[in-house]
């Protein structure tokens, strides 16, 4: 009930110092100084919230900014990697092209299977502590 009686009060004095719209109603200049004071408050915590809200936004673009920056630098990092892996590949496909390199693979990949194998075994067993 009150905001309503602050709204219309804020009006009047909007108004009344506009030109005098509502001269005819009678308002005392006491009133006519409090409605300004009011407005002068208003306006002035209504320049802090957009200042606030400007350098709020100033710091989102820079986080943005800096984000963008990061995820160029990653985007380069997997390119280049991509290039790697894609290298390593090819070279893996000549490798298994020949039947011979096959059985070296596949006895190279047991070897290292096996080596594991006992690796955890003697780890899990504490036989060499």
């Amino acid at each position: 009930m009150s905001y309503k009686r602050d709204s219309h009060a804020s009006k009047a004095g909007l108004f009344d110092s506009y030109g005098g719209i509502e001269e005819g109603r009678g308002t005392s200049s006491s009133h006519r100084e409090i409605n300004e004071h009011d407005n002068d408050q208003a306006v002035e915590n209504l320049q802090e919230r957009v200042m606030f809200l400007k350098r709020l936004t100033g710091d989102i673009h820079e986080e943005v900014e800096s984000h963008n920056r990061m995820l160029d630098i990653m985007g380069s990092g997997m390119d280049a990697s991509r290039g790697l892996l894609s290298g390593t590949m090819d070279r893996f496909k000549k490798v298994f092209d020949k039947k011979s390199n096959q059985k070296i693979c596949k006895v190279a990949a047991y070897f290292v299977v096996s080596f594991i194998t006992v690796y955890y075994l003697i780890k899990l067993t504490g036989y060499f502590m």
